[in-house]
């Protein structure tokens, strides 16, 4: 597998992977997805699996469990351990979906709800990340191509935050681009107190 640091940044504990799924698995994955129920309580719709995120306590409990991941989830999860990018498979996953206009604001992964690593595949349109360091200021870019799987650990985990700017386009690349549907998998390990 070719795993390689963020190509448009350096921050110490981040992994891009290009082509980290071939389209077909993109296209079966879309389809899997689409099929299940979505949650609109946000300004994004998403899907919790393994566990449920409480975004507005920040927690995650016994109570919040779910069940185990689907078949089509736990391949992604296995892969993940197995290549040696987790150290355990991961438990728990929330799949956000992006229309043009949507983002995230910036924030950083729940401290005591998650272990160190997480990751993010995207599929469908591109788009830019950001992260902001709120110590020293400094803010650096990130294209997240379709299929890609970008992995945050140690100092991008604890110290930067991450956001993906609510806008209809961004420039990718000096070349402006409108967004589409984008569609990303967080897969992360949970640990309850």
């Amino acid at each position: 597998m070719d795993q390689k640091e963020a190509p448009e940044i350096n921050i110490s504990g981040l992994t891009y992977i290009p082509d980290f799924i071939s389209a077909q698995e993109q296209d079966l994955l879309l389809s899997q997805i689409d099929q299940q129920l979505w949650l609109t309580d946000l300004k994004r719709r998403v899907q919790h699996y393994g566990y449920k995120y409480d975004y507005k306590a920040r927690t995650v409990g016994n109570d919040a469990y779910l069940g185990l991941l689907p078949d089509w989830l736990s391949a992604i999860s296995t892969k993940l351990h197995n290549d040696g990018i987790f150290p355990s498979i991961p438990d728990q996953v929330i799949v956000n979906e992006y229309l043009p206009g949507q983002g995230i604001s910036a924030h950083i992964d729940c401290v005591p709800c998650f272990a160190d690593k997480i990751s993010s595949l995207s599929l469908g349109s591109p788009c830019v990340m950001e992260f902001f360091n709120p110590k020293t200021g400094e803010k650096k870019f990130i294209t997240l191509r379709e299929r890609s799987l970008i992995v945050l650990s140690g100092p991008v985990r604890y110290e930067w935050q991450h956001a993906i700017p609510a806008r209809k386009s961004d420039v990718i690349y000096g070349i402006k681009t409108e967004r589409a549907r984008r569609v990303s998998l967080t897969f992360r390990n949970v640990v309850l107190n």
